[in-house]
């Protein structure tokens, strides 16, 4: 379940790996990923509240803009959305108003000023496929931010994958209509287990004659410890990390839960303090 866009594509990769569907007609991805209650949004606000963040929230990876939009809309923040897919970006602006938003690659952060909070939801930060762009983002995340400031963060969990296969055992078919059309996704997930990635293939097709669309795509798989490590080597503190509920759990998270102590589960919530801007790293 992903309504967020990668940080950026290779520019070596061909016109026809690159198409998306979903990303491409923004509209399409609201249908095929409801969220009518904002439950991701919510469950982002809750955190922001429960560990005191500031009112400056920049939001990575932030796809059509609807956490965004709420998170300016109801929850009063200062919301800035950044995505590096043109069309999201002009969807969101146009159907979620209010945050600025703009085009760009979450290792670059070439945005003005400073930040009291990021949030980094619906896995955006597995884009970071290398542990050179971990790095550059993380160090991008502690120049942004204030001291003391939140990375709150909700993304797969590479230890699912230890020992299950029910999400690789086979194809899986999902359909949405639009203005009279229906799309039909076949959606195959595999693990690269040298690259740490979990590859995704998505085969659409439409029932009004268009060509077949094939969209590959993939996410690094970090492991809880893993990520501690990440974390702490750039500066931040883990206050939460564990499975669930979370806005993409079953059941999902509803107000007044409270996290379990555990983190097998297919989804992984962080949330994290920046101890200090100008720690030196270990």
């Amino acid at each position: 379940m992903n309504h967020r866009t990668p940080a950026a594509v290779p520019a070596a990769t061909p016109d026809a790996a690159r198409r998306n569907l979903l990303t491409d007609h923004p509209e399409l991805y609201e249908l095929r990923f409801p969220d009518p209650g904002f439950t991701a949004a919510r469950w982002a606000e809750s955190m922001l509240r429960e560990h005191g963040a500031g009112p400056d929230v920049l939001d990575l990876g932030c796809g059509t803009g609807r956490d965004a939009g709420w998170l300016h809309r109801v929850a009063g923040r200062n919301v800035t959305g950044l995505d590096s897919s043109p069309a999201m970006i002009a969807h969101a602006r146009a159907r979620h108003p209010g945050p600025a938003y703009h085009v760009g690659d979450m290792r670059d952060l070439a945005l003005p000023g400073r930040f009291d909070a990021v949030l980094c939801l619906d896995s955006a930060l597995l884009y970071c496929h290398t542990n050179a762009d971990l790095d550059a983002l993380f160090d991008r995340l502690r120049r942004r931010l204030r001291p003391g400031g939140l990375l709150v963060a909700e993304m797969r969990n590479g230890a699912f994958f230890l020992g299950r296969t029910e999400l690789l055992d086979a194809p899986r078919l999902d359909s949405i209509t639009h203005e009279g059309v229906t799309h039909t996704s076949r959606t195959v997930l595999r693990i690269d287990h040298a690259a740490q990635l979990l590859r995704r293939t998505r085969s659409w097709s439409s029932d009004d004659g268009a060509p077949p669309v094939e969209q590959h795509s993939a996410w690094r798989l970090l492991f809880p410890q893993e990520l501690r490590h990440l974390l702490a080597h750039h500066g931040f503190g883990v206050l939460a990390l564990h499975d669930r509920p979370g806005p993409r759990t079953e059941p999902p998270w509803t107000d007044g839960d409270r996290p379990a102590d555990t983190a097998d589960g297919d989804r992984l919530h962080l949330v994290a303090r920046l101890d200090s801007p100008d720690r030196k790293r270990h």
